[in-house]
């Protein structure tokens, strides 16, 4: 479309219509690559997906040396949760050991981030540098020491014991992750609020907790499937049948006469113990992003 100046021979060429082939260039551009990124990301998902579709279908099927040996049923289910104390027994310690840590970490990972990212104290740094150094010891080495001081204090196979050593292998990373969701944040804000006559805690409660909570949706997310997952720190310090988490209850569960493995069984198991992991993790997606890119920008 051209527009023509009666009064000289000029043609007009329409804002519009100026940068329709640099658009269609651009687009062009895009969809090549598009095709590429998306075959790409498909396989991939499927990579993923493969092994936990396989499991949920085979915990259905039949299977030679399993509970589910004609068609396709329950079985496997019901074997787990007839096992010994019965599934709701390991999914209730699971659930607690859980929740515990989540909440013990959430709040030492909140008031800490906050004291590193906000105020300057003799130390700091130091002091910081301890707490991520917890990440450089292997995980299992600590357990026999923490089995000790354990039992020093009564804590010994409970569930509580549990939930404290998990909290202290999240710390490292709920840490970090705190201070960085703080120091996003600009300090005017709680110059604000403090004009506006707020004190420490009540800023901190007002102001800064609705700005951090992708950060701490984050952490309690780590935090619980760490806590779900674990094996090795159960298996440690725990000794009594009814207070087996999940996992445990699986791994023995799947032990059966002369060595022979309960495959269906512990299909199940995995399927039970990835179901609160997958619809969590969907349900909570978004902050979880937003959490991981709250320290990319500052200011």
């Amino acid at each position: 479309m051209t527009l023509t100046d009666t009064t000289s021979t000029r043609t007009v060429v329409a804002p519009g219509l100026r940068d329709r082939p640099r658009m269609s260039r651009r687009h062009a551009t895009r969809l090549m690559w598009g095709i590429p990124y998306g075959v790409f990301t498909s396989a991939l998902a499927i990579i993923f997906l493969y092994p936990l579709v396989w499991t949920t279908v085979s915990s259905f099927s039949p299977q030679a040396g399993s509970s589910q040996t004609d068609g396709w049923g329950f079985g496997n289910y019901q074997a787990l949760a007839d096992f010994q104390a019965g599934i709701w027994v390991y999914l209730a310690n699971s659930l607690f050991v859980s929740l515990l840590t989540v909440v013990l970490t959430l709040v030492i990972s909140f008031f800490g981030g906050y004291a590193f990212a906000r105020y300057n104290f003799p130390g700091k740094n130091l002091l910081f540098l301890l707490v991520l150094a917890i990440l450089m010891v292997p995980y299992a080495t600590l357990l026999i020491p923490l089995y000790v001081i354990l039992n020093a204090i009564g804590l010994n196979n409970s569930l509580v014991g549990v939930a404290l050593v998990l909290t202290m292998f999240q710390l490292p990373f709920s840490m970090f992750m705190m201070r960085i969701s703080f120091e996003s944040i600009p300090r005017e804000m709680d110059e604000a609020a403090l004009v506006d006559g707020c004190n420490s805690f009540s800023a901190l409660w007002r102001v800064l907790l609705p700005a951090v909570k992708p950060g701490l949706i984050t952490v309690g997310l780590f935090a619980f499937l760490t806590a779900w997952n674990d094996f090795i720190a159960p298996l440690i310090l725990i000794n009594d049948t009814n207070r087996m988490t999940l996992p445990l209850a699986v791994a023995n569960l799947r032990g059966q006469v002369m060595g022979v493995i309960d495959y269906g069984a512990t299909e199940a198991g995995v399927v039970v113990l990835a179901l609160p992991c997958v619809v969590l993790f969907l349900v909570l997606q978004r902050h979880y992003v937003r959490g991981f890119m709250s320290g990319a920008f500052k200011g």
